[in-house]
């Protein structure tokens, strides 16, 4: 998946003088010092990130009641998801990855407080995206050829082939949205004002669910018709099939009522900007102001971000052979030919990130301006704890879900996609699931050693890092769906995503301890001992006791048998892991509670 991210980075290094040894830093909890700012400023961001991902279950129930998560649903995810991957790839890796310390430090030595340089930042890129936008949508047909495999090109599936192009127009404007939302969010985070971000998807998932309500109020979900089997294959490539196409009122239905989403997300935060002490004004002097070297900046940003979109082009082509091959082989002759594909595969995806959403996204983006600080001050030290001590607390939050969610993940699966068209899938969708556990706790030790990178403006050896993940990725994805039915074509993806993380881990950790002169790793080990142990020991007796439960009551493919068995389990989990992390001491783990219980006090 997309590596770039809501942050910063600078450019050069600065010497290294100041550094810290390895282990030589206090063990010292996450509430000690500005440590604290970091948590109780995540904690805002986190607050937003969980109420925007609780609508998004809602929105991605409806999805896959309405669409299933087979071919017909592909058709759609797939075109839908385009726009975000080419945003990502045109202006993503400067937005994301270099304005932050940008801004921070055009507000620090600007006469104007940076308001001049905002300017024209704004400017450029809302030029540079609507140019580019109004090509993209006239070469829709073109560009379509790029993320669908071969299969989608043959005559059997020419209506599912319309349907993906047609979605592709409606939906790639998106493009200029997502691009002016990351860039305004960016520029209230260097700001201070942090939460807008983090609460402005909110809106999009309200109107993506009116949008999903009114189709299955209209159209109803589709029929599972290649299951029945003995079907007509002509049958198959029309409306109201799991594996057909759309008609145009379907499309513009759900095209246009995506795009709107995007569009209302970023309306809503510019009346923030004059909250934060900002007011726009369109500036078209760009030369001799700064930009060409934020431009400079961006040059080994974009290129891992060109890099990592090719990585995902090839995932996304081959996870679109998933689903068409079962189409065109067994159910064009009237069998059962269901298959895993790039809807199962990002779903999944999307649901396992949403830990690392809330707190790793919300402590990164907190912790950035103070690792630019410490970088401007060529503070090493500062930098090696300030990644070190956040590593430990995102592990406090991560590691326990990772080892719970295998035991959860049919449970979890039926809650969240098992209503409607999309029941047939939840074991497909539970496997895929509950094998991105470790590819999630690989993700999150290279994104937050990037952080550090950034801030130290090491943009040269992010890229380095993000080829050698590349190009595992690629390999791993071919080797691992070359030779298995079109039902295991998204499992094959999940293991080759966290085989890729798992090479990325260790050389950015490797690296970026080498760069610092440490990064606190003695203290990471020792914690990670009592970590797991606590962990283990509380996601041991959370299967004990669903096991226990399965006994007693008859396992069932309902709502209300699969959400007791997930609540009940996730209960006893959270409840003995937090006892076993008091009594273990583990500081990282009672510091993110205290602040918790002292909101909901307030």
């Amino acid at each position: 998946m997309s590596g770039t991210s809501r942050d910063g980075t600078r450019r050069g290094s600065p010497p290294p003088t100041g550094a810290q040894e390895p282990g030589t830093a206090p063990e010292t909890g996450p509430e000690t010092g500005t440590d604290a700012g970091v948590l109780s400023s995540s904690a805002l961001m986190a607050a937003g990130t969980v109420v925007s991902r609780l609508s998004g279950f809602v929105r991605n129930g409806l999805l896959a009641a309405a669409l299933g998560q087979q071919l017909h649903a592909d058709v759609f995810t797939i075109a839908n998801t385009v726009p975000n991957m080419l945003y990502i790839l045109l202006a993503g890796g400067v937005f994301n990855a270099v304005l932050v310390p940008q801004l921070v430090r055009a507000m620090k030595n600007d006469p104007d407080g940076g308001d001049g340089y905002t300017n024209r930042i704004i400017t450029l890129a809302a030029l540079f995206l609507a140019g580019v936008t109004a090509v993209l949508v006239i070469a829709a047909p073109l560009l379509m050829r790029l993320f669908l495999d071969g299969s989608f090109f043959t005559p059997e599936l020419a209506a599912q082939r319309e349907s993906v192009i047609d979605f592709a127009r409606y939906c790639l404007p998106q493009v200029f949205f997502y691009g002016m939302f990351v860039l305004v969010g960016q520029v209230l985070n260097a700001r201070g004002s942090f939460g807008p971000m983090m609460w402005a998807p909110i809106a999009n998932n309200v109107i993506s669910v009116a949008v999903l309500t009114t189709y299955l109020l209209v159209f109803s979900p589709v029929a599972d018709l290649c299951r029945a089997g003995g079907v007509d294959p002509a049958v198959l490539s029309g409306p109201g099939s799991m594996v057909g196409g759309y008609t145009h009122g379907q499309e513009l239905l759900l095209g246009l009522g995506s795009t709107l989403g995007i569009a209302v997300q970023f309306f809503i935060l510019l009346p923030f900007l004059k909250r934060a002490g900002f007011s726009y004004r369109p500036r078209f002097d760009f030369r001799g102001t700064g930009l060409g070297h934020t431009l400079r900046l961006g040059t080994w940003t974009v290129l891992f971000v060109v890099v990592n979109q090719i990585a995902y082009t090839v995932v996304v082509r081959i996870a679109s052979s998933g689903t068409a091959d079962a189409v065109s082989g067994a159910c064009s002759r009237g069998g059962g030919g269901a298959g895993t594909g790039y809807t199962i595969y990002s779903n999944a995806f999307l649901l396992v990130m949403v830990p690392h959403a809330i707190a790793t996204v919300s402590l990164a983006t907190a912790m950035l301006p103070r690792l630019a600080s410490f970088a401007v001050d060529s503070d090493l030290r500062g930098v090696g704890h300030s990644v070190a001590s956040t590593l430990r607390t995102t592990f406090a939050l991560i590691i326990p879900f990772a080892l719970l969610l295998p035991v959860v993940a049919l449970d979890l699966s039926r809650v969240v996609v098992g209503y409607g068209a999309g029941r047939q899938t939840v074991p497909d969708f539970a496997v895929s699931l509950a094998l991105f556990a470790p590819g999630l706790v690989f993700f999150t030790t290279h994104y937050l050693m990037l952080r550090g990178f950034y801030a130290l403006e090491r943009t040269r050896t992010v890229f380095l890092v993000q080829c050698v993940i590349a190009a595992t990725n690629v390999v791993l994805a071919v080797a691992f769906t070359s030779h298995v039915s079109p039902s295991g074509t998204a499992p094959g993806l999940v293991l080759a995503y966290a085989g890729a993380y798992l090479v990325g881990a260790l050389t950015s950790y490797t690296m970026l301890r080498r760069t610092l002169g440490g990064l606190d790793t003695p203290v990471l080990m020792r914690f990670l001992v009592r970590l797991l142990i606590a962990a283990g020991l509380s996601t041991a007796l959370a299967w004990s006791v669903r096991w226990g439960m399965q006994q007693v009551w008859a396992p069932g493919d309902g709502l209300v048998h699969a959400l007791s068995l997930l609540v009940v389990t996730g209960t006893v989990d959270v409840v003995v892991f937090l006892a076993l992390a008091r009594a273990m001491r583990i500081t990282e783990v009672t510091s993110v509670m205290n602040l918790v219980t002292s909101r909901l006090r307030r």
